[in-house]
């Protein structure tokens, strides 16, 4: 009894060598299921059944409790009313039983009451040092050892292979199981987590990136519980070169107190967590059919060396779906080198047309060869760094079967010996015959990624993780000194509460080095023109009061004041808008203009923490909503990708005549006002510079805001 290695824990409870059903019964296709499942898919220890009852159960004799069982229990499996599962529980661990799936449901998931319980069964598991997936799943397959404890049939053939999926939904799992199966994508671990009150998702991506058999991980997510446990588990897959392929669904924005930050109103939920998995080099996918798909194809191929690919079709329609795809997944179809070109140009009908992607043309029912001969060519085109081959798996046995067998045995060893990657992608996404598995066994043909739409994506999230992952790996080989803040303006904040608006925010900034327009706070109309003077006219002039978030929603804000009696004129017309509130002045500044405006803004994220923002400023920012999200900390390296995934990004490039930004001025700007922030402490909720004026090389401050809770 006590505590226990949670790794180890998770190793024994996938890993059992007699396994007991509690609460089995001739009356519950649960009972019957995992019974079947467990004798039909290749588990050769014990299965003892428990009923209070005894008697005969499946045809077997039944016991009525745990401490009755005539040998020893590596895993419960624990199907009995939700009052009874933490006796059960408490009788297994008297009898030395430290790993449960528990399928019964009623706890938290339904209520208060039920929460009740599941803590009680929580508090005891951790107390005894037990291992418990679930309550409210269905179990697991380890297709890998041939251990099946789940509460739903499984259908042959179980195919095992090097994915392992991880769903936080039961009622997915024979689903996604289905179209592994059909897509012939063998499994290693397939498991439903339940309420994950004790064995958690992490923990099982922990199980996985150590597991031999498993090459790649597969998650649906309804929620990442845990975002410091998630996070260390997707790093270790990462430094594992083991990838992680993720379905996340739900779609919300952060809650209303950042609403007063225009940042708050671009980072939700949904966006910030997309951020994190690029940080972690998790891969994001849309459906449960890119999840399973494009875990086949890492699986399958391993990492991609770059975007730039040759494809190689017998269709011409296809070669410009594959077009339109590929630009869509930001891959490159570049031009054939000239000798390529010389050498296709030799072997293709003359009325081909030599380009990329090719078509070889329905001369391949002619000349079987011609598609492995082109494959050949392309794969030593020295632009490309990845080929992809549009072919589908025979689906009914011809006459003389041995025809296909010999030409998908040809494509195979060319495949093998290829100096580039391969990929191969059918048609559409059709189930494998059994007749196009036999052909894959027989012929060593590699596995065939399902459609053209699913396939190019896979190929675009493959080389996006290689990628991702060559940098997260540099990253931390090349970690320098952090970026440095000055210790006297975030002393300065101590203390803080509340919203400050531009006159403080800005301070703050000025205070750590950062360019921050010059200003005046001013309290009366003398003092206005008198720093209008100075700075020279025009001048802008703004509102400034305590709290204070936008000026322009109270008519605080006077643009292009050429004169003295302009300013005086704006000074009043201001304070009268702030009749009444605490600390009422204004703030002069001189007039900005040309160049471009960009959002910079720090919010804090309920779960993942600090998440910077860039994006169009000034009155673009809420019109548009073009932003790039970043979990901190960021380098300046950090910030130009992200400048670069902009849809305005041609603004920053000097267009329609404009004068270039210097991203690299930019970009370092960003990344010491994102060292601040994180400097700042718990207490900051967010810090915005809007707008974030860029001419060239200058880079300057005009606005600023931060919140503190």
């Amino acid at each position: 009894m006590g505590s226990r290695d949670p790794r180890a824990g998770v190793r024994a409870l996938f890993n059992p060598g007699s396994i007991a059903l509690v609460g089995a019964s001739d009356k519950s296709g649960w009972s019957a299921s995992t019974f079947g499942n467990l004798r039909a898919h290749g588990f050769g220890g014990p299965v003892h059944l428990v009923n209070p009852r005894g008697g005969l159960v499946h045809g077997h004799p039944a016991h009525p409790s745990l401490a009755e069982l005539p040998g020893p229990v590596d895993l419960a499996y624990v199907m009995v009313p939700t009052p009874a599962v933490l006796p059960v529980l408490r009788g297994g661990a008297a009898a030395g039983i430290r790993n449960y799936v528990v399928l019964t449901a009623g706890f938290g998931e339904a209520g208060e009451d039920g929460a009740r319980l599941e803590a009680e069964v929580v508090a005891f598991a951790r107390e005894a040092g037990l291992t418990v997936l679930g309550p409210n799943g269905n179990g697991y397959i380890n297709a890998a050892a041939g251990i099946t404890p789940y509460g739903l049939p499984i259908p042959p053939p179980l195919l095992r292979g090097p994915v392992g999926v991880v769903l936080q939904s039961g009622a997915l799992a024979s689903s996604v199981l289905a179209f592994s199966q059909a897509r012939n994508i063998g499994l290693s671990l397939l498991t439903s987590m339940g309420n994950e009150s004790l064995v958690t998702v992490p923990d099982v991506i922990d199980y996985l990136v150590d597991d031999p058999a498993t090459r790649v991980i597969a998650l649906f997510l309804e929620s990442v519980r845990d975002p410091d446990a998630f996070a260390r588990a997707a790093r270790r897959a990462l430094e594992a070169g083991k990838p992680v392929v993720a379905l996340k669904i739900g779609r919300s924005r952060l809650a209303s107190r950042t609403a007063r930050a225009h940042t708050g109103a671009l980072v939700g939920d949904d966006a910030v967590v997309g951020a994190a998995f690029r940080r972690l080099g998790v891969v994001r996918v849309r459906s449960l059919e890119d999840l399973i798909v494009t875990a086949g194809l890492l699986a399958s191929a391993g990492p991609l060396p770059g975007p730039r690919i040759g494809v190689v079709t017998p269709s011409g329609g296809a070669s410009e779906i594959i077009a339109d795809r590929a630009e869509d997944e930001g891959l490159d179809l570049p031009p054939f080198a000239p000798s390529t070109v010389e050498a296709l140009a030799e072997i293709l009908p003359p009325f081909a047309t030599v380009q990329n992607p090719l078509d070889v043309t329905g001369y391949v029912l002619i000349d079987r060869t011609l598609l492995g001969r082109a494959l050949d060519v392309v794969a030593a085109d020295p632009g490309i760094d990845a080929v992809m081959l549009l072919t589908d798996l025979p689906r009914f046995a011809p006459p003389d079967p041995s025809v296909p067998m010999a030409t998908f045995a040809a494509h195979a060893r060319r495949i093998a010996a290829s100096p580039r990657p391969v990929v191969v992608v059918g048609n559409t996404l059709t189930d494998v015959s059994e007749f196009g598995r036999s052909v894959q066994e027989r012929t060593g043909f590699p596995h065939v990624v399902g459609g053209i739409e699913h396939g190019v994506h896979a190929i675009g999230a493959a080389v996006r993780w290689s990628a991702g992952r060559e940098r997260a790996l540099a990253r931390r080989a090349e970690a320098g000194e952090p970026v440095a803040v000055d210790g006297a303006a975030v002393d300065g904040a101590a203390g803080a509460t509340g919203v400050w608006a531009e006159h403080r925010a800005a301070a703050l900034l000025a205070g750590a080095g950062l360019p921050v327009v010059p200003s005046a706070l001013v309290d009366g109309e003398d003092a206005a023109v008198a720093a209008a003077d100075r700075f020279g006219y025009p001048v802008v002039l703004k509102a400034a009061a305590d709290g204070l978030a936008h000026k322009s929603d109270i008519g605080g804000v006077r643009l292009g004041l050429a004169g003295p009696d302009a300013v005086r004129a704006a000074y009043r017309e201001v304070m009268a808008a702030l009749a009444g509130r605490d600390g009422a002045g204004a703030l002069v500044q001189p007039q900005r203009s040309g160049g471009v405006e960009l959002l910079a803004g720090i919010v804090r994220d309920p779960a993942w923490g600090l998440t910077l923002a860039v994006g169009l400023g000034g009155v673009w920012v809420e019109a548009l909503r073009d932003s790039a999200l970043r979990l901190l900390p960021v380098d300046a390296r950090d910030v130009r990708e992200a400048l670069g995934e902009l849809r305005g990004a041609a603004l920053l490039d000097g267009a329609r005549g404009t004068k270039p930004a210097d991203l690299d001025a930019v970009a370092g700007v960003v990344a010491r006002v994102a060292a601040l922030a994180a400097s700042l402490g718990d207490r900051l909720e967010s810090l915005e510079i809007n707008p974030l004026r860029v001419d060239g090389a200058e880079v300057e401050i005009l606005d600023a805001l931060v919140t503190w809770t």
